[in-house]
């Protein structure tokens, strides 16, 4: 039987959702995980487990990190639901799917494009247009 001290947990939701939004943050200013480390005065990879969520975010040290990104406190837990009870996501969440999507080169390369439309409305039409090409590709192969 295992000693379970030393048994790895898994990524609490909550921090993997932190270090999704550094690393989305990070990307998007095209900071390197090196450049962050030092002005954070920790290692690139301290930074690495942030991202992944292994390693949690103390609050002094997210009080520096959105200085040094530039955004407020609250930018880490936006996008937050109750779905994170017990570390379990509800069968319709999306967030398994957003996730490996921000994590992608495009997710980053798409948000980072986005966020540089300053209509609403425009954003809202782009929106609207992803969701027209989704339901007009179901059940289309993948190429």
């Amino acid at each position: 039987m295992k000693d379970p001290k030393h048994a790895p947990r898994a990524a609490n939701p909550v921090d993997v959702h932190v270090g999704t939004r550094l690393r989305l943050r990070r990307q998007i200013l095209k900071m390197s995980q090196e450049k962050l480390g030092d002005k954070l005065g920790v290692t690139f990879q301290q930074v690495q487990k942030y991202e992944r969520g292994s390693n949690r975010v103390g609050a002094s040290r997210l009080w520096k990190i959105s200085q040094v990104l530039d955004v407020p406190i609250n930018f880490f837990f936006d996008g937050l639901s109750d779905s994170y009870k017990a570390g379990q996501f509800a069968e319709d969440d999306q967030m398994p799917i957003v996730y490996d999507f921000i994590n992608s080169t495009d997710g980053v390369s798409l948000a980072k494009a986005v966020s540089q439309i300053r209509s609403k409305a425009v954003r809202r039409q782009l929106l609207e247009l992803a969701r027209a090409m989704a339901k007009a590709s179901e059940g289309d192969e993948e190429e």
